[in-house]
């Protein structure tokens, strides 16, 4: 980021990279939204070079980036729903033509394992949406975006214990809602 700060346009493409996928399915899971984490996802993207100048290597890159894909999603949260509204799941594809299987099929895409997978996601994704946003939140950065403790506190602008707290309750509602999976 330092290079790309400094006016190294070529350093932005390894970061883009590095970070595009976490970044998206921290949107995505904080909204449910395909097309709203799309937009906010490129939102966030334009941020980074905007703010580029400005950018101080005070913590690591995915620090600040999400920082601004979290207050990107809590602005969305604020003018949209207020948080209450449950969320929708994404990335159901029911109506999909089935394709034929060829012959030696792999276990993970027989189509009874195919079926169990796609409940379990539905299940994980409604377990997740079922969590208060700053769990959620903090839940997401800990395992989409690999952060430690006080990267997620200082990204989410509260205290270390505070995000310790966050965390532990989401894992202990995601542990009880998703017992049997």
């Amino acid at each position: 980021m330092q290079r790309y700060r400094d006016g190294d346009v070529s350093a932005f493409e390894p970061l883009y990279r590095r970070h595009r996928d976490g970044v998206y399915r921290h949107l995505l899971h904080g909204c449910g939204r395909e097309a709203i984490a799309s937009e906010l996802f490129h939102e966030v993207w334009i941020s980074v070079i905007r703010a580029r100048g400005d950018w101080q290597p005070r913590a690591r890159f995915a620090t600040w980036l999400y920082r601004i894909a979290h207050h990107r999603l809590i602005d969305w949260w604020r003018s949209t729903t207020q948080g209450v509204e449950p969320l929708p799941e994404h990335g159901d594809d029911d109506d999909a033509a089935p394709t034929p299987a060829p012959l030696r099929v792999p276990q993970r895409e027989q189509p009874d394992e195919q079926a169990l997978n796609a409940e379990r996601g539905r299940r994980i994704r409604a377990a997740l949406a079922s969590l208060p946003i700053e769990q959620r939140d903090a839940f997401l950065m800990h395992e989409e975006g690999g952060m430690s403790l006080e990267e997620i506190a200082e990204a989410a602008g509260v205290g270390r214990e505070t995000i310790k707290s966050r965390l532990r309750y989401a894992l202990a509602k995601l542990r009880e809602a998703l017992a049997d999976v």
